[in-house]
Protein backbone atom coordinates (compact mmCIF):
# COMPACT_ATOMS: atom_id res chain seq x y z
CA UNK A 1 0.00 0.00 0.00
CA UNK A 2 3.21 2.16 -0.10
CA UNK A 3 2.49 3.57 -3.17
CA UNK A 4 -1.38 4.48 -2.58
CA UNK A 5 -0.37 6.94 0.40
CA UNK A 6 -0.24 10.07 0.39
CA UNK A 7 1.34 12.57 2.97
CA UNK A 8 -0.61 15.92 4.11
CA UNK A 9 2.11 17.69 2.52
CA UNK A 10 1.14 16.25 -0.85
CA UNK A 11 -2.13 16.98 -0.22
CA UNK A 12 -2.17 20.02 0.40
CA UNK A 13 0.03 20.65 -2.84
CA UNK A 14 -2.56 18.75 -5.26
CA UNK A 15 -5.39 20.93 -6.77
CA UNK A 16 -8.80 20.74 -5.21
CA UNK A 17 -10.48 19.61 -8.67
CA UNK A 18 -7.89 16.30 -9.03
CA UNK A 19 -9.48 14.69 -5.81
CA UNK A 20 -12.28 13.69 -3.02
CA UNK A 21 -11.83 13.73 0.55
CA UNK A 22 -13.61 10.92 2.22
CA UNK A 23 -13.58 10.86 6.10
CA UNK A 24 -14.55 7.11 7.25
CA UNK A 25 -15.02 7.40 10.86
CA UNK A 26 -18.22 8.21 12.97
CA UNK A 27 -20.92 10.90 11.83
CA UNK A 28 -20.33 12.05 15.81
CA UNK A 29 -16.62 12.41 15.03
CA UNK A 30 -17.22 13.78 11.84
CA UNK A 31 -19.52 16.88 12.97
CA UNK A 32 -16.99 17.48 16.21
CA UNK A 33 -14.54 18.16 13.19
CA UNK A 34 -13.19 17.34 9.75
CA UNK A 35 -10.51 18.31 6.74
CA UNK A 36 -12.94 20.94 4.73
CA UNK A 37 -14.92 19.62 1.84
CA UNK A 38 -14.36 15.83 2.81
CA UNK A 39 -17.51 13.85 2.34
CA UNK A 40 -18.23 11.62 5.84
CA UNK A 41 -19.57 7.78 4.95
CA UNK A 42 -18.51 5.56 7.73
CA UNK A 43 -16.40 2.63 7.39
CA UNK A 44 -19.08 0.19 8.25
CA UNK A 45 -21.53 1.44 5.14
CA UNK A 46 -18.78 2.07 2.42
CA UNK A 47 -19.70 -0.97 0.37
CA UNK A 48 -23.06 0.01 -0.18
CA UNK A 49 -22.97 3.88 -0.77
CA UNK A 50 -20.10 3.20 -3.72
CA UNK A 51 -21.81 4.67 -6.25
CA UNK A 52 -21.94 8.09 -4.32
CA UNK A 53 -17.56 7.94 -5.48
CA UNK A 54 -16.04 9.39 -8.46
CA UNK A 55 -14.33 7.17 -10.48
CA UNK A 56 -12.35 10.23 -12.37
CA UNK A 57 -10.42 11.94 -9.45
CA UNK A 58 -8.32 10.69 -6.52
CA UNK A 59 -10.48 9.53 -3.98
CA UNK A 60 -8.16 10.54 -0.61
CA UNK A 61 -9.52 8.09 2.30
CA UNK A 62 -8.52 9.30 6.31
CA UNK A 63 -9.79 7.95 9.58
CA UNK A 64 -8.21 9.57 13.01
CA UNK A 65 -4.79 7.75 12.07
CA UNK A 66 -4.41 6.69 9.22
CA UNK A 67 -5.46 2.91 10.10
CA UNK A 68 -8.68 1.89 8.98
CA UNK A 69 -8.31 3.84 5.77
CA UNK A 70 -5.56 1.67 4.62
CA UNK A 71 -7.84 -1.01 4.32
CA UNK A 72 -10.95 1.26 2.73
CA UNK A 73 -8.34 2.42 0.36
CA UNK A 74 -7.30 -1.03 -0.46
CA UNK A 75 -11.04 -1.74 -0.81
CA UNK A 76 -11.77 1.10 -3.24
CA UNK A 77 -8.78 -0.02 -5.27
CA UNK A 78 -9.89 -3.47 -5.82
CA UNK A 79 -13.55 -1.84 -6.65
CA UNK A 80 -11.92 0.45 -9.50
CA UNK A 81 -10.94 3.38 -7.74
CA UNK A 82 -7.76 5.76 -8.01
CA UNK A 83 -8.12 5.39 -4.03
CA UNK A 84 -5.56 6.90 -1.63
CA UNK A 85 -4.56 6.75 2.14
CA UNK A 86 -3.98 10.20 3.95
CA UNK A 87 -0.86 9.04 6.23
CA UNK A 88 -1.09 10.06 9.54
CA UNK A 89 -5.34 10.52 9.17
CA UNK A 90 -7.08 13.76 10.76
CA UNK A 91 -5.03 13.36 13.52
CA UNK A 92 -2.00 14.23 11.53
CA UNK A 93 -3.61 16.76 9.19
CA UNK A 94 -4.82 18.84 12.29
CA UNK A 95 -1.24 18.87 13.73
CA UNK A 96 0.05 20.77 11.07
CA UNK A 97 -2.77 22.96 10.11
CA UNK A 98 -1.59 25.12 13.32
CA UNK A 99 -0.21 28.28 13.36
CA UNK A 100 1.51 30.55 16.00
CA UNK A 101 -0.23 33.53 15.01
CA UNK A 102 -2.33 35.32 17.57
CA UNK A 103 -5.90 34.43 16.18
CA UNK A 104 -6.63 34.39 19.43
CA UNK A 105 -8.23 37.74 19.49
CA UNK A 106 -10.29 37.79 16.42
CA UNK A 107 -11.73 34.64 18.18
CA UNK A 108 -12.59 36.27 21.32
CA UNK A 109 -14.14 39.42 19.20
CA UNK A 110 -15.95 37.03 17.27
CA UNK A 111 -17.80 35.46 21.11
CA UNK A 112 -18.24 39.00 21.91
CA UNK A 113 -19.82 40.65 18.79
CA UNK A 114 -21.00 38.29 15.99
CA UNK A 115 -21.98 35.61 18.55
CA UNK A 116 -22.77 37.59 21.53
CA UNK A 117 -26.38 36.60 21.26
CA UNK A 118 -26.17 33.02 20.23
CA UNK A 119 -23.42 32.48 22.83
CA UNK A 120 -22.36 34.77 25.48
CA UNK A 121 -25.85 35.90 26.49
CA UNK A 122 -26.90 32.70 26.82
CA UNK A 123 -23.71 31.94 29.20
CA UNK A 124 -24.33 34.71 31.02
CA UNK A 125 -28.30 33.62 31.18
CA UNK A 126 -28.05 30.19 32.51
CA UNK A 127 -25.20 31.67 35.24
CA UNK A 128 -27.60 33.93 36.36
CA UNK A 129 -31.13 31.62 36.25
CA UNK A 130 -29.27 29.07 37.92
CA UNK A 131 -27.00 30.85 40.26
CA UNK A 132 -23.98 28.31 38.71
CA UNK A 133 -21.50 31.26 39.88
CA UNK A 134 -21.19 32.65 43.34
CA UNK A 135 -18.59 35.68 44.69
CA UNK A 136 -15.61 33.35 46.11
CA UNK A 137 -16.04 30.45 44.17
CA UNK A 138 -12.89 28.92 42.50
CA UNK A 139 -13.96 27.00 39.49
CA UNK A 140 -12.25 24.16 37.95
CA UNK A 141 -13.17 24.76 34.26
CA UNK A 142 -12.71 21.16 32.78
CA UNK A 143 -11.72 20.69 29.40
CA UNK A 144 -11.69 17.26 27.40
CA UNK A 145 -10.42 19.04 24.10
CA UNK A 146 -13.29 19.38 22.40
CA UNK A 147 -15.64 21.90 20.78
CA UNK A 148 -17.58 22.40 23.61
CA UNK A 149 -15.68 22.34 26.57
CA UNK A 150 -12.94 24.91 24.89
CA UNK A 151 -15.95 27.01 24.12
CA UNK A 152 -16.76 27.27 27.39
CA UNK A 153 -13.10 27.87 28.42
CA UNK A 154 -13.28 30.98 26.70
CA UNK A 155 -16.68 32.18 27.42
CA UNK A 156 -15.69 31.77 31.30
CA UNK A 157 -12.75 34.49 30.25
CA UNK A 158 -15.20 36.55 28.81
CA UNK A 159 -17.52 36.25 31.75
CA UNK A 160 -13.87 37.17 33.97
CA UNK A 161 -13.46 39.71 32.20
CA UNK A 162 -16.85 41.77 33.22
CA UNK A 163 -17.57 39.58 35.83
CA UNK A 164 -18.97 41.63 38.96
CA UNK A 165 -17.94 40.17 41.77
CA UNK A 166 -14.41 38.22 42.46
CA UNK A 167 -14.25 34.26 41.71
CA UNK A 168 -11.53 32.41 40.20
CA UNK A 169 -10.83 29.92 37.18
CA UNK A 170 -8.65 27.25 36.51
CA UNK A 171 -8.48 25.63 33.21
CA UNK A 172 -8.23 21.52 33.69
CA UNK A 173 -7.26 19.43 31.43
CA UNK A 174 -7.09 15.35 32.76
CA UNK A 175 -4.59 13.45 31.00
CA UNK A 176 -5.89 10.23 31.26
CA UNK A 177 -3.47 7.49 29.22
CA UNK A 178 -4.26 9.95 26.04
CA UNK A 179 -2.19 9.16 23.05
CA UNK A 180 0.68 11.61 22.29
CA UNK A 181 -0.78 13.05 18.93
CA UNK A 182 -4.05 13.62 21.11
CA UNK A 183 -2.23 15.17 23.59
CA UNK A 184 -0.45 17.35 21.58
CA UNK A 185 -4.02 18.28 19.48
CA UNK A 186 -5.45 19.27 23.00
CA UNK A 187 -1.82 21.70 23.76
CA UNK A 188 -1.86 23.21 20.25
CA UNK A 189 -5.99 24.26 20.57
CA UNK A 190 -5.32 25.68 24.26
CA UNK A 191 -2.53 27.46 22.87
CA UNK A 192 -4.26 28.96 19.83
CA UNK A 193 -7.27 29.91 22.01
CA UNK A 194 -4.93 31.68 24.59
CA UNK A 195 -6.29 28.79 27.31
CA UNK A 196 -3.86 28.69 30.32
CA UNK A 197 -4.38 24.82 30.76
CA UNK A 198 -3.32 22.77 33.56
CA UNK A 199 -3.10 19.44 32.48
CA UNK A 200 -2.67 16.51 35.42
CA UNK A 201 -2.54 12.95 34.92
CA UNK A 202 -4.25 9.69 35.49
CA UNK A 203 -4.23 5.85 34.40
CA UNK A 204 -7.85 5.65 33.80
CA UNK A 205 -7.48 4.35 30.36
CA UNK A 206 -5.33 1.28 31.57
CA UNK A 207 -8.09 0.75 34.19
CA UNK A 208 -11.21 0.34 31.71
CA UNK A 209 -8.97 -1.09 28.71
CA UNK A 210 -10.05 -4.33 29.15
CA UNK A 211 -13.82 -4.12 30.43
CA UNK A 212 -15.93 -5.49 28.29
CA UNK A 213 -19.00 -4.23 29.47
CA UNK A 214 -19.88 -0.21 29.42
CA UNK A 215 -16.21 0.26 29.29
CA UNK A 216 -17.07 4.23 28.07
CA UNK A 217 -19.80 4.20 31.28
CA UNK A 218 -17.36 3.78 33.43
CA UNK A 219 -14.45 5.73 32.07
CA UNK A 220 -16.38 8.43 32.68
CA UNK A 221 -17.48 7.95 35.76
CA UNK A 222 -13.98 7.45 37.07
CA UNK A 223 -13.39 11.15 34.98
CA UNK A 224 -15.34 12.58 36.79
CA UNK A 225 -13.88 11.68 40.34
CA UNK A 226 -10.65 12.19 39.16
CA UNK A 227 -11.36 15.47 38.32
CA UNK A 228 -13.31 16.51 41.27
CA UNK A 229 -10.28 15.23 43.13
CA UNK A 230 -7.57 17.32 41.84
CA UNK A 231 -10.21 20.39 41.40
CA UNK A 232 -10.50 20.20 45.36
CA UNK A 233 -7.02 19.65 45.65
CA UNK A 234 -6.49 23.20 43.57
CA UNK A 235 -8.78 24.25 45.91
CA UNK A 236 -11.77 24.37 44.02
CA UNK A 237 -15.11 24.24 45.18
CA UNK A 238 -17.08 23.70 41.63
CA UNK A 239 -16.31 21.81 38.41
CA UNK A 240 -17.74 22.79 35.15
CA UNK A 241 -18.59 20.52 32.14
CA UNK A 242 -19.31 21.85 28.75
CA UNK A 243 -23.21 19.98 28.70
CA UNK A 244 -25.36 21.80 26.05
CA UNK A 245 -28.80 22.55 25.50
CA UNK A 246 -29.07 19.72 22.80
CA UNK A 247 -27.73 17.16 25.30
CA UNK A 248 -30.77 18.28 27.62
CA UNK A 249 -33.12 17.47 25.21
CA UNK A 250 -31.55 14.30 23.76
CA UNK A 251 -31.11 13.23 27.78
CA UNK A 252 -34.68 13.51 28.36
CA UNK A 253 -35.87 11.99 25.36
CA UNK A 254 -33.17 9.01 25.79
CA UNK A 255 -34.37 8.18 29.48
CA UNK A 256 -38.01 8.35 28.64
CA UNK A 257 -37.75 5.99 25.17
CA UNK A 258 -35.04 3.85 26.35
CA UNK A 259 -35.11 4.29 30.44
CA UNK A 260 -38.60 4.43 30.87
CA UNK A 261 -38.14 6.93 32.79
CA UNK A 262 -38.87 11.18 33.06
CA UNK A 263 -35.32 12.83 34.31
CA UNK A 264 -32.60 15.51 32.97
CA UNK A 265 -29.33 16.59 33.09
CA UNK A 266 -29.56 18.69 36.02
CA UNK A 267 -27.40 22.40 35.98
CA UNK A 268 -26.32 21.73 39.10
CA UNK A 269 -25.49 19.26 41.08
CA UNK A 270 -24.32 18.60 44.76
CA UNK A 271 -20.82 16.08 44.69
CA UNK A 272 -22.08 12.76 46.88
CA UNK A 273 -18.39 11.83 47.46
CA UNK A 274 -16.25 15.04 47.43
CA UNK A 275 -18.32 17.43 50.72
CA UNK A 276 -18.57 21.08 49.51
CA UNK A 277 -18.05 20.49 45.69
CA UNK A 278 -20.45 20.71 42.92
CA UNK A 279 -20.94 20.68 39.53
CA UNK A 280 -22.53 23.05 37.28
CA UNK A 281 -22.98 23.32 33.56
CA UNK A 282 -23.07 26.85 32.15
CA UNK A 283 -23.68 26.44 28.56
CA UNK A 284 -27.21 24.59 29.41
CA UNK A 285 -28.61 27.09 27.39
CA UNK A 286 -26.47 26.70 24.08
CA UNK A 287 -27.20 25.25 20.99
CA UNK A 288 -24.85 23.01 19.55
CA UNK A 289 -25.41 24.24 15.95
CA UNK A 290 -24.22 28.08 17.36
CA UNK A 291 -21.29 26.06 19.17
CA UNK A 292 -20.51 25.00 15.48
CA UNK A 293 -21.07 27.45 13.67
CA UNK A 294 -18.66 29.27 16.26
CA UNK A 295 -16.02 26.99 15.50
CA UNK A 296 -16.55 26.86 11.91
CA UNK A 297 -16.58 30.84 11.33
CA UNK A 298 -12.93 31.05 13.41
CA UNK A 299 -11.75 27.77 11.74
CA UNK A 300 -11.19 25.74 14.31
CA UNK A 301 -10.70 21.82 14.61
CA UNK A 302 -11.15 19.55 17.27
CA UNK A 303 -11.44 15.79 17.50
CA UNK A 304 -14.74 14.22 19.24
CA UNK A 305 -12.75 12.24 21.90
CA UNK A 306 -9.01 12.12 23.05
CA UNK A 307 -9.78 8.35 23.82
CA UNK A 308 -6.98 5.73 23.52
CA UNK A 309 -9.55 3.19 21.70
CA UNK A 310 -10.12 5.92 18.77
CA UNK A 311 -6.49 5.24 17.85
CA UNK A 312 -7.58 2.36 15.88
CA UNK A 313 -10.82 4.24 14.44
CA UNK A 314 -13.42 2.01 16.61
CA UNK A 315 -15.92 4.47 18.05
CA UNK A 316 -14.69 5.70 21.35
CA UNK A 317 -17.80 4.28 21.77
CA UNK A 318 -16.74 0.89 22.91
CA UNK A 319 -19.91 1.09 23.84
CA UNK A 320 -21.61 1.85 20.22
CA UNK A 321 -25.37 1.29 21.70
CA UNK A 322 -25.43 4.12 23.02
CA UNK A 323 -23.50 6.37 20.69
CA UNK A 324 -26.22 5.16 18.52
CA UNK A 325 -29.21 5.60 20.32
CA UNK A 326 -28.31 9.58 20.41
CA UNK A 327 -27.61 9.72 16.99
CA UNK A 328 -31.46 8.11 16.77
CA UNK A 329 -32.64 10.44 19.13
CA UNK A 330 -31.01 13.30 17.09
CA UNK A 331 -32.40 12.29 14.19
CA UNK A 332 -35.55 11.98 15.42
CA UNK A 333 -35.61 15.16 16.88
CA UNK A 334 -35.00 16.87 13.66
CA UNK A 335 -37.90 14.60 12.00
CA UNK A 336 -40.16 16.15 14.54
CA UNK A 337 -39.08 19.59 14.26
CA UNK A 338 -40.17 19.40 10.63
CA UNK A 339 -43.80 19.50 11.64
CA UNK A 340 -43.45 21.42 14.81
CA UNK A 341 -40.38 24.42 14.68
CA UNK A 342 -40.86 24.45 19.05
CA UNK A 343 -40.22 20.44 19.67
CA UNK A 344 -37.36 21.56 20.90
CA UNK A 345 -38.25 23.98 23.35
CA UNK A 346 -41.10 22.10 24.59
CA UNK A 347 -39.16 18.85 25.22
CA UNK A 348 -36.91 21.15 27.42
CA UNK A 349 -40.01 23.32 28.99
CA UNK A 350 -41.45 19.52 29.68
CA UNK A 351 -39.31 18.72 32.72
CA UNK A 352 -40.00 22.44 34.20
CA UNK A 353 -43.91 21.73 33.81
CA UNK A 354 -44.18 18.78 35.85
CA UNK A 355 -47.90 18.28 36.91
CA UNK A 356 -47.54 15.97 40.03
CA UNK A 357 -51.51 15.50 39.79
CA UNK A 358 -51.44 13.54 36.94
CA UNK A 359 -48.22 11.53 38.08
CA UNK A 360 -48.79 7.94 38.52
CA UNK A 361 -45.90 7.79 40.45
CA UNK A 362 -41.96 9.54 40.96
CA UNK A 363 -39.04 9.02 43.27
CA UNK A 364 -37.79 11.16 45.52
CA UNK A 365 -34.24 11.11 47.81
CA UNK A 366 -34.48 6.95 46.02
CA UNK A 367 -37.59 6.65 47.83
CA UNK A 368 -40.70 5.83 45.24
CA UNK A 369 -44.03 7.88 45.58
CA UNK A 370 -47.19 6.52 44.24
CA UNK A 371 -50.52 8.51 43.73
CA UNK A 372 -52.35 6.76 46.03
CA UNK A 373 -50.71 8.34 48.45
CA UNK A 374 -52.73 11.27 48.61
CA UNK A 375 -55.58 10.16 46.09
CA UNK A 376 -57.89 9.96 49.42
CA UNK A 377 -57.01 13.06 51.23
Amino acid sequence: MDNRTITVEELKNMPENEYLLLDIRSSISYQHGYIPGALNIEAEGLEERLAELPKDKKIIVYCLKGIISEDAAMMLCEKGYDAYNLAGGYGDWLIKSFSDDKRYIDIENSIRKKFHKALLSKFAKAINDYQLVREGDKIAVCISGGKDSMLMAKLFQELKRHNKFPFELVFLVMDPGYSEINREIIIRNARLLNIPITIFESDIFDSVYRVDKSPCYLCARMRRGYLYSKAKELGCNKIALGHHYDDVIETILMGMLYGGQIQTMMPKLHSTNFEGMELIRPMYLIREDDIKRWRDYNKLNFIQCACRFTDTCSSCAADKMTGSKRMEIKRLIKQLKESNPFVESNIFKSVENVNLDTIIAYKEKGVVHSFLERYDR
